[in-house]
């Protein structure tokens, strides 16, 4: 297995995505070949710093970076020597079976739609956030920021997208599959999210349970899955990193709230896409690094992509 980092993406790279490299080499498996993306001398003198001897990975060397500030279209076209685009170059000529990075999301979603593609059958990818739950046990809020308006045959496939990334990566054997609403009834929503109801209620393809409220979300969410437009989903997954960063500064700790932590999940997968990519927080330190290469091996051996491009073929 190879995986491709992005070493020059974060707010705190080359240092954090170099020593998070390292942390996540300690921890994978001999067959794992960690391809670091970005600029050589620079990465060379901080394996040289920490005493790391650089034959353990790949590199391949890039001249370019696309910041943070940079306009995603224009600068994935303009800086061809990116370490984004010549990794997704390297995804898409099966040269990696995964690609990782903290840089500029917007460039990163513009590199995977322009490059590996969407699926065919697939209206539009998608990406994740794992809800904590109690007992060590994780749901999956999908979307959370790619498509903040959606309709209901995009929810509905949702539906069938995190079901499948439950079973494969979760091993959960028949996902529990909810829809996020404002009341647990039948009738309650606005027009997309009833009529989405209307075709979730007899699926085939997947365990609907029906709606559920947002006070179900965390502790003991009675889904695996929870299917949502992704501008409703990144308010939940900012407002849980907020619920952290509070407790935090009032200087509470908990074992439940401490899995609000970023840190702990490192990126979340771009679903429904023909390959594996991997996307972090910009504001990424080394312990996220290590977490998002992590994940990163964890989709691609459960095969999520491999098993939508069948549902779909």
């Amino acid at each position: 297995m190879r995986i491709g980092v992005d070493i020059m993406g974060g707010d705190f790279a080359p240092e954090a995505t170099v020593l998070g490299a390292i942390l996540a080499h300690q921890a994978l498996p001999a067959d794992v070949q960690l391809v670091l993306i970005g600029d050589k001398e620079q990465i060379l003198k901080i394996l040289a710093r920490e005493n790391v001897d650089a034959k353990q990975f790949e590199i391949v060397h890039t001249t370019e970076v696309i910041e943070m500030e940079d306009h995603p279209a224009k600068a994935f076209s303009a800086k061809q020597d990116s370490s984004i685009a010549v990794g997704f170059k390297m995804l898409y000529t099966k040269k990696l079976d995964g690609f990782a990075s903290a840089g500029n999301t917007g460039a990163m979603l513009v590199a995977t739609m322009y490059t590996i593609k969407a699926i065919p059958g697939v209206i539009r990818p998608c990406i994740s956030t794992e809800l904590p739950q109690y007992n060590n046990r994780s749901a999956l809020l999908l979307d959370v920021g790619i498509n903040p308006d959606c309709r209901p045959d995009v929810l509905y496939q949702y539906g069938v997208i995190g079901s499948v990334y439950a079973n494969r990566v979760y091993g959960i054997e028949k996902p529990k599959v909810a829809l996020l609403n404002i009341g647990s009834e039948d009738s309650k929503g606005n027009l997309v999210v009833k009529s989405s109801f209307d075709l979730m209620k007899d699926s085939k393809e997947f365990n609907f349970i029906g709606n559920i409220e947002g006070n179900q979300l965390f502790g003991n969410c009675p889904a695996d899955v929870v299917v949502c437009d992704g501008f409703t989903g990144n308010v939940v997954l900012k407002q849980a990193e907020g619920v952290y960063h509070i407790m935090k500064d009032r200087g509470l700790s908990d074992e439940f709230f401490d899995r609000f932590n970023f840190e702990n999940y490192g990126g979340t997968p771009v679903l429904g896409v023909n390959s594996t990519v991997i996307i972090g927080h910009g504001v990424s330190n080394d312990k996220a690094i290590k977490a998002m290469i992590l994940k990163t091996k964890d989709v691609i051996e459960a095969q999520v992509s491999e098993k939508l491009i069948e549902i779909y073929k």
